[in-house]
């Protein structure tokens, strides 16, 4: 057992947080589900808690998301320590680098240079991204940069934009529609045609041509869905309180009734 001691630790509290993960980390005296985690494995937790980071920015608690950024901090000091036991680098090391990075992206704020607002500041932002990866040596495709883990809209409203800038995208939202309109003729197409692959791949079509017609609206998609995913939440729990009964018991038109009214309860 460690006599461990977070009280005893250093003078501010992220020195306090740094050294209770490399505590957690001992091989002797730590935590042994902590030790056992490498960094693939950490993955699926560092989603989950920027996850819940957004909702509790949604159910605006403070207090709730003051919890959930700890959480999400302490993913950064389980990454930085793994990597600092292997040799690769530390917290430190992360921490400098962002500044530099930040420096090197805000010239409008650390430099000479001016924006007229914050579609220039997004546009300079990925230009600079740009000119950074070709001077990695990286390829320069406009699409390089959007992460592969991203929520799948997220990335599809991500990977438009990109293309937009180059100039691949329609001039005005008319054509998006019809594209939008073609997508569902196509699964309908698809399913008489009864080939799941099909199907499946017409319905990511339609998905993708849906988040295109919103980034062309000015919405973003994701909130967009979230929102929708909220109300149906509300309104289904409004059918479940007053179905009086349960609902594989009771008939759709009777559900659809209970429904409008949480309907009109929202519009009141």
């Amino acid at each position: 057992m460690s006599d461990f001691d977070v009280t005893e630790l250093g003078s501010t509290a992220l020195i306090r947080a740094r050294t209770l993960m490399a505590q957690l980390r001992n091989k002797e005296s730590g935590c042994p589900w902590d030790v056992a985690q490498d960094y693939k494995s950490i993955g699926r937790y560092t989603i989950e808690e920027a996850y819940e980071v957004v909702q509790a920015i949604e159910n605006e608690d403070m207090a709730e998301l003051k919890d959930e950024l700890g959480d999400l901090l302490l993913q950064v000091l389980f990454y930085a320590q793994m990597a600092q036991e292997d040799g690769y680098f530390d917290l430190d090391d992360v921490a400098n680098g962002l500044v530099e990075k930040m420096v090197r992206r805000h010239p409008h704020v650390f430099g000479n240079i001016s924006v007229a607002d914050a579609d220039a500041q997004t546009l300079a932002w990925e230009e600079q991204k740009a000119s950074e990866r070709a001077q990695a040596g990286d390829s320069v495709s406009a699409l390089d940069g959007v992460a592969l883990g991203l929520p799948a809209l997220l990335r599809a409203q991500k990977l438009q934009k990109r293309a937009a800038r180059v100039g691949f995208d329609w001039p005005d939202i008319a054509p998006v529609i019809d594209k939008l309109k073609e997508e569902a003729d196509e699964i309908a197409e698809a399913k008489s045609n009864s080939n799941p692959a099909h199907i499946a791949e017409e319905v990511g079509d339609f998905l993708f041509a849906a988040v295109n017609m919103a980034r062309h609206l000015g919405v973003d998609a994701e909130d967009a869905l979230r929102a929708a995913n909220k109300k149906f939440t509300r309104r289904f729990t409004h059918v479940e309180t007053h179905a009086g009964e349960t609902l594989s018991e009771m008939t759709l038109d009777d559900m659809e009734t209970l429904w409008q009214d949480a309907k009109r309860i929202e519009k009141l």
